[in-house]
């Protein structure tokens, strides 16, 4: 691998593209190959060893396109696959993303915190031990939402259905004020506006896709690996689905904005 060699970037569907645009942002000359596994999606009501296979069979892909580093832009993948993985392949950069919880306690201190993510992702040991590192900053209330990436592969980002299905599961918390809402799942980032709306625009909102760009550039520097061309760097779409239209949708995500 050299420096003007692709980053290959994954995600279980199309949600790591909100995280595909933090890295473009940072590192406009780089190279990548984004690849939505959307034929299989969704992982978050999967196994862990389901979850790991499937983000394993897409790293080797990349791998054979010569990436230089693997972003997996998917909280239920990273949970998952990431340890394992960068096990598997030791001398290869892999950044994992994670739920930006200690961000959001330090914001809300003694406050209360409400993770939104997949079912998977609330069960695994990273998660856990995140939790448990700042369980005594701030209430912190898990919410797994099955269902809401769904509407985000529909390119479905605002509509009286998604502000249904999103009004139910809230309406557990009981009334209870919430005062930061973690978007534990790269989806999720795309109906923001909804979530925020929803909360009467009064809850900061936090997620995990800034911080994984930064560690992204900081690992690219440390092994003599960041492009320093002078022109723009390319994306090249791969997804799993057959249907052509996922490209097209996947552009349009990438060009909208947040």
């Amino acid at each position: 691998m050299t420096a003007d060699s692709p980053i290959g970037i994954m995600d279980s569907g199309m949600g790591g593209i909100s995280v595909l645009r933090e890295i473009t942002a940072l590192l406009p000359n780089e190279n990548f190959i984004f690849y939505g596994d959307s034929k299989n999606a969704p992982y978050g009501s999967r196994t862990t060893e389901e979850i790991y296979h499937l983000t394993s069979r897409v790293v080797d892909e990349l791998l054979d396109r010569g990436v230089k580093a693997v972003v997996i832009a998917c909280n239920t993948a990273s949970s998952a696959a990431g340890k394992r993985l960068r096990e598997k392949y030791p001398s290869l950069p892999i950044i994992a993303i994670e739920p930006a919880l200690k961000p959001a306690v330090i914001g809300c201190p003694n406050g209360r915190v409400l993770v939104l993510a997949t079912e998977a992702t609330l069960r695994e040991t990273k998660f856990a031990n995140l939790m448990d590192a700042w369980k005594d900053r701030a209430e912190i209330i898990k919410m797994p939402l099955p269902g809401l990436p769904e509407f985000v592969e529909r390119g479905e980002l605002d509509s009286p259905a998604l502000r249904d299905f999103l009004s139910s599961h809230f309406k557990a918390l009981g009334g209870k004020t919430v005062d930061g809402v973690v978007l534990g799942c790269t989806h999720y980032p795309f109906v923001k506006k909804v979530i925020s709306e929803l909360f009467d625009n009064k809850v900061k909102i936090y997620d995990g896709a800034a911080g994984t760009a930064r560690q992204l550039r900081r690992r690219l520097y440390s092994r003599n690996l960041l492009n320093n061309a002078a022109q723009k760097g390319t994306i090249t779409w791969i997804n799993s689905s057959e249907d052509p239209a996922m490209i097209e949708l996947s552009k349009k995500l990438y060009m909208i904005e947040i």
